[in-house]
């Protein structure tokens, strides 16, 4: 036993603070102020009694050590700040507040981030608008329950409204562990007066609300952060418009960026928010009291809705195999995203020309819309006449329009919606509130309909017409019926007349005369066409297509690939096509037909190749697409003399347009493509050598981020193809990053892969990029005909990014929207691991791979 008069006075003042600290933390820990307890002692108890007070104190804490263990601080009481340096950490070690700085900013921050997830993942800031540049700050609550953040000499740089006025209280605040940061009234953590989540910042949290208060007049949205190193307010905000039905708005600055469309009962029109995920669900609430938009988790992931400085909005969950953020779903603004980008009564879609009238309707300015300029958006041919005379135009397939001049009733049937449009003279259209149980509810608009684009909806909207608009339309399809019966009659009168010669006329009809296959469809029974359902895809006559080609000559032709030849051709009404023929000879067949037919066909993206039509007429399969002016990728690329005509600029833009191409194809798709087969010959240049993705012959269809495939038949192009893809038979989106990553190394250096060649080892261009970026040397894979027009930061990114693509384990590789994000941004890139096929010796593995016996045994692959 340690006997007290064996310590100096000081030494006994010395342990006695030193376990009357040890207590404070202690009960720091455990949301007790210890302040007015260690005040009363020491004024109360006369020097006689300290050696008790010493003995009694350590025994407090020793009890209190063992009794709390290791458990984390998540609350602090009145006056009991936190420093700069030290934090709070919710229950479940799920969440830490503290002061932090962002990015390669010195300012500090208050802030809440994830604890247990690196690199530093920041979810709430308090003093976005005010930052401390010292470490000066500390973090306290009032007694009054206000939260505050102090700095120097104590000046108030922020604090928070009370939602709560009262009296008496005895307030803690406490660091949840779902993020929230709530302020009790009492230490029993009864009535809620305040708290984070009614005040998000940039990061949407499951629980936290999007919307308004209409007992307090309270909003809450989401606004961006100026830059990844500066939390303050910057240009874009997410915010729930009340006005009207509530619908979803994105501004830009003060201007009306875009709109997610109403919300139908199941998700908003317009995509971004489905509610059909396996990690959220959403809900969406519109009563007397408020207006929100939320989503709570079906499991226990990290997830999170944040939208980036650049207006991006993604919603991403943390993967703990491969400790990344794997995007969930996002919204890109596209050109038919921007808020009325084509006007009044006007359609956007991402076609030529984007705008277009609804029918009844016309360009409100002739001139500016034949000039390109469709802002003015449509009017009216017929006016109306307001009252029973008018009627209703049915249309589907789009996002419904702007809502805010609009109103609802949720207990409507859709006959009474629209009797109820018919008689208010103001009302332009109608459509069902809610898509569940067949319909329900009434939405009318009373204005101009605004902001409509091309949608994969098949909701009905009803927009009020004039009757002679109508009729003038139904007389024009009765008289083309008209038309059609009498001809009708007349071919078949003389069908009779006709038959026995035709049918002599065929049996005497000469083989068709044979001069390289240009000739073979000199004659032919056009008639004899076998017809198979692809859905609203045009279908194209085998007549048309040899008037279109020339039957078919060689002077024609334009290209070859795996699938066969590719003519140019050109249609009755002058338009430029390129018609893709399966060859007898091709490796494909009509499997790798239909799946092309299918899947280009439902995609639109100005990065993808647009498909036209298709022609089946006995073995013959042939594609109509788009004509490209200058060919594919690699006539340019791997060309001495036209190399030189790709500079800097236009590669980048390449890379950054095959990028968004993948990304549509990986996430914002209807059907989410895995290519299997990018390389530069699939990559086609318009007039204006922007990229469009083609050939999807060998396209699979996935479902969710980490959808992973197995096959036995291992097709595509050597060069591009991923080590698990080649060796296992296993392909997933990551397998297509690591074809983007080839191709941007080719496409900065002007080398193929396969035939890279140095007089001074013997790795191929993604070991010599690997090579070179170890010794800092990374501008020297850049192609000698880019000297005059390169951008060396732009160049040594890209090259990072395409090594980040090429690493040998697919779980390594980012997401596509992360390689885009990493191309349009100026953060700090991960430093890239080892690439697959580092050598050209590893790469030889690709052609024995086929000897193999086993189940996994894959076939030869065959270059396309």
């Amino acid at each position: 036993m340690i006997r007290l008069s064996h310590f100096s006075q000081r030494g006994k003042r010395s342990f006695l603070n030193l376990n009357l600290n040890r207590y404070n933390l202690i009960h720091n820990r455990n949301c007790i102020n210890p302040t007015k307890l260690t005040n009363h002692f020491r004024e109360h108890m006369s020097m006689e009694y300290q050696p008790i007070l010493m003995l009694v104190s350590s025994t407090i804490f020793f009890f209190f050590f063992f009794m709390s263990g290791s458990a984390a601080v998540d609350t602090i009481s009145a006056y009991q700040p936190i420093k700069d340096g030290s934090s709070i950490v919710s229950e479940g070690d799920t969440f830490e507040l503290g002061f932090f700085s962002p990015g390669e900013s010195k300012n500090r921050y208050l802030g809440i981030w994830y604890m247990k997830i690196s690199p530093l993942t920041v979810v709430w800031v308090a003093n976005r608008e005010k930052p401390i540049i010292d470490t000066s700050g500390m973090f306290e609550l009032t007694k009054e329950g206000t939260l505050q953040i102090l700095s120097g000499g104590n000046p108030i740089i922020w604090s928070s409204d009370l939602i709560v006025s009262t009296n008496n209280i005895n307030p803690v605040a406490q660091l949840l562990d779902n993020g929230n940061l709530v302020v009790w009234e009492n230490s029993r953590k009864e009535n809620l007066i305040w708290q984070s989540f009614d005040f998000p910042g940039n990061t949407l949290l499951p629980g936290m609300k999007i919307g308004k208060d209409l007992t307090t007049g309270r909003e809450s949205y989401l606004s961006s952060w100026k830059s990844p190193d500066d939390p303050s307010i910057g240009l874009y905000k997410l915010w729930l418009d009340p006005n009207g039905y509530p619908q979803l708005f994105m501004k830009k600055g003060q201007v009306d960026h875009a709109r997610v469309g109403p919300w139908n009962g199941l998700w908003f029109r317009g995509r971004p928010f489905e509610n059909t995920g396996p990690i959220f669900l959403i809900e969406f609430t519109v009563n007397e009291k408020e207006m929100y938009y939320r989503f709570t988790l079906k499991t226990s992931v990290f997830f999170r809705m944040i939208i980036m400085h650049d207006g991006i909005i993604m919603q991403s969950n943390w993967v703990e195999r491969t400790q990344e953020w794997a995007v969930y779903g996002n919204i890109v603004v596209d050109t038919c995203s921007l808020f009325g980008r084509c006007g009044p009564y006007g359609i956007c879609t991402l076609e030529n020309p984007i705008c277009s009238c609804i029918e009844g309707f016309e360009p409100r300015v002739l001139k500016g819309w034949n000039q390109g300029d469709m802002s003015d958006g449509c009017k009216r041919k017929k006016p109306l006449n307001c009252g029973t005379k008018d009627v209703f135009h049915k249309i589907s397939g789009v996002k419904f329009p702007d809502t805010r001049h609009s109103s609802y009733n949720v207990s409507m049937s859709h006959e009474e919606c629209e009797k109820a449009c018919r008689r208010n003279c103001s009302c332009t259209a109608y459509a069902d509130l809610d898509i569940r149980n067949e319909g329900s509810g009434c939405l009318l608009w009373f204005d101009d309909l605004m902001d409509i684009r091309k949608y994969d909806d098949h909701q009905e909207l009803y927009i009020k017409m004039a009757t002679s608009d109508l009729q003038e339309k139904g007389r024009s399809a009765f008289n083309k019926k008209k038309a059609v019966v009498i001809i009708a009659l007349s071919v078949s009168s003389a069908a009779m007349l006709v038959s026995a010669v035709a049918y002599a006329c065929r049996k005497k009809m000469k083989r068709p005369h044979k001069k390289g296959r240009g000739n073979r469809w000199q004659t032919f029974d056009k008639d004899k066409v076998k017809m198979e359902n692809f859905g609203e895809l045009p279908f194209f006559s085998m007549y048309r297509i040899a008037k279109a080609t020339n039957n078919f000559s060689i002077d024609n032709q334009i290209g070859e690939g795996g699938f066969g030849p590719v003519y140019k051709g050109v249609l009755e009404d002058g338009k430029v096509v390129a018609i893709k023929r399966l060859s007898e000879t091709s490796q494909q067949g009509h499997e790798e037909f239909q799946n092309e037919v299918i899947c280009i066909a439902k995609l639109q993206h100005r990065n993808l190749v647009k498909l036209l039509g298709y022609c089946i007429h006995g073995n013959e399969k042939i594609l109509i697409y788009e004509y490209m002016d200058n060919k594919s990728l690699d006539s340019f690329l791997f060309d001495e003399t036209r190399s030189s005509m790709l500079d800097w600029p236009q590669r980048f833009n390449i890379i950054h347009g095959m990028a968004r191409g993948i990304l549509y194809l990986h996430q914002d798709s209807r059907l989410q493509i895995i290519h299997r087969d990018l390389k530069a010959g699939n990559i086609l240049l318009d007039n204006q050598m922007n990229p469009k993705i083609s050939d999807f012959g060998l396209a699979r269809k996935f479902v969710g981020e980490d959808a992973t495939a197995k096959t036995k038949k291992v097709v595509g192009t050597h060069g591009y193809i991923s080590p698990e893809y080649a060796i296992h038979g296993r392909f997933s989106i990551k397998s297509d990053v690591f074809s983007f990553g080839v191709l941007v190394l080719e496409i900065v250096s002007g080398k193929k892969n396969r035939e890279f060649s140095h007089g001074t080892h013997s790795d191929n261009l993604l070991g010599h990029a690997w090579r070179l970026y170890k010794e800092g040397k990374s501008i020297e894979l850049m192609s000698v005909s880019l000297r005059n027009s390169c951008v060396v930061s732009e160049i040594q990114r890209s090259i990072h990014i395409g090594l980040l693509c090429v690493q040998h384990h697919a779980e390594d590789r980012p997401t596509m929207l992360s390689v885009v994000l990493m191309l349009i941004s100026d953060g700090v890139l991960p430093p890239p691991k080892q690439p697959a096929f580092f050598t050209e010796e590893s790469n030889d593995l690709l052609n024995s791979v086929s000897s193999l016996d086993d189940e996994y045994m894959i076939t030869l692959l065959y270059p396309r």
